[in-house]
């Protein structure tokens, strides 16, 4: 699919999103940017898109709640006319060393549920017009099977959801709608990341570097623009899965 001319729906695209809505509106795409408490970066985010001479609109929406899912599709069809490209960004990583009910259920409904909720409400009308990319993101440890670190029991099964439903539901929306997700590994470092944490990172990374935000909009093009793969889940992580 080119983008160019086409409308795409980003959830959640603060930090990286930033750069991945940056990209598709350099190839002029235009943009729906959701946010839920990131309203700043959204709006910056779609400043810049119509600086490049795209449209942008930017929509509060709770990507756990169906309800707000619907009314900002229904808004994004209605006001850019179209909705060709789902970027399922909307996530939390959160650390769960003492496990309860709240967050196992909080860490599902924002990084399964709202994947599952923006899929099957956005099908219908790229079906209609014959055609849809929808990316998801997981992660590159559930998609390894590793479930590597202790403490991240809910964060781990709800990307692994997120790859089983990247492959239920490239069957489900096939022909016309494209499937597949991105699974990071080590892209951006976090801000307080010790010295000896950076250097286990890169020792324990075969191309020793963080990859950076633009490798995710590298990937998410790609999806896009291929016109043959569905229900896959690329890790982006340097090979960090090989070792």
């Amino acid at each position: 699919m080119d983008p160019r001319g086409k409308v795409a729906l980003i959830t959640g695209g603060a930090r990286i999103g930033q750069v991945v809505a940056a990209v598709l509106a350099s190839r002029g795409c235009s943009l729906a940017l959701t946010y839920r408490d990131s309203r700043d970066a959204a709006e910056a985010t779609a400043e810049s898109a119509r600086a490049a001479g795209v449209k942008a609109v930017v929509l509060r929406a709770d990507a756990t709640d169906e309800a707000a899912v619907i009314a900002s599709i229904n808004d994004t069809v209605k006001t850019l006319g179209r909705l060709d490209i789902l970027i399922n960004m909307a996530s939390i990583y959160r650390q769960t060393p003492n496990l309860d009910g709240a967050l196992w259920s909080a860490s599902l409904d924002a990084n399964a549920k709202s994947a599952f909720l923006y899929s099957i409400h956005a099908a219908p009308i790229m079906k209609q017009s014959g055609s849809g990319r929808i990316v998801s993101f997981s992660d590159w440890l559930p998609v390894t099977g590793r479930p590597r670190y202790k403490g991240y029991t809910p964060y781990y099964v709800s990307k692994a959801s997120v790859a089983a439903l990247t492959e239920t539901l490239a069957l489900e929306f096939a022909p016309e709608i494209l499937v597949n997700a991105i699974a990071p590994g080590p892209i951006a470092p976090p801000p307080n990341l010790t010295v000896e944490e950076n250097a286990q990172v890169l020792e324990a990374t075969p191309l020793a570097r963080w990859g950076g935000a633009e490798e995710i909009a590298k990937t998410v093009l790609f999806f896009v623009e291929t016109n043959f793969i569905t229900g896959e889940s690329i890790r982006v992580d340097g090979g960090r899965h090989l070792l």
